[in-house]
């Protein structure tokens, strides 16, 4: 009889070579990944801001007053006869689902976003935001 030496299928040995050079490569990518990630999230955020402070404006154009929290334009205010009908933005959180420091001084607004770690202070992608950055 004639011996067949039909081989299919990949060896333990050559699975194991391949998962290994899949795994070098995603640690060598995977750094770069993560910090455009952050920096695109840096960038949204300051988007974001900008849009907000539109909204602020909009707000003071139609109840001619800023709104007392960011709140104020999600939900409709009872005390302005203008608002709405829709919310003048819709998403008051910054890019790391972290919620905005809104500060309202007589006609000054303040806004910042404390970035990446959510706490005050910090640098690089920890580093705060505010509308003064834009």
């Amino acid at each position: 009889m004639l011996a067949i030496n039909n081989r299919k299928g990949m060896t333990l040995i050559e699975i194991m070579i391949v998962l290994a050079i899949i795994g070098g490569i995603s640690a060598l990518l995977l750094p770069r990944l993560t910090g455009s990630m952050d920096k695109a999230k840096v960038k949204e955020t300051k988007i974001h801001m900008g849009q907000i402070s539109n909204a602020l404006q909009m707000y003071y154009t139609d109840c001619n007053k800023y709104p007392q929290t960011l709140e104020g334009l999600t939900t409709q205010d009872p005390n302005c006869s203008n608002w709405g009908p829709e919310p003048y933005i819709k998403n008051i959180k910054d890019r790391w689902e972290h919620d905005y420091v809104y500060e309202l001084n007589g006609s000054e607004i303040h806004l910042k976003s404390y970035g990446k770690d959510g706490r005050e202070g910090g640098s690089g992608y920890d580093a705060d935001i505010s509308l003064d950055d834009l």
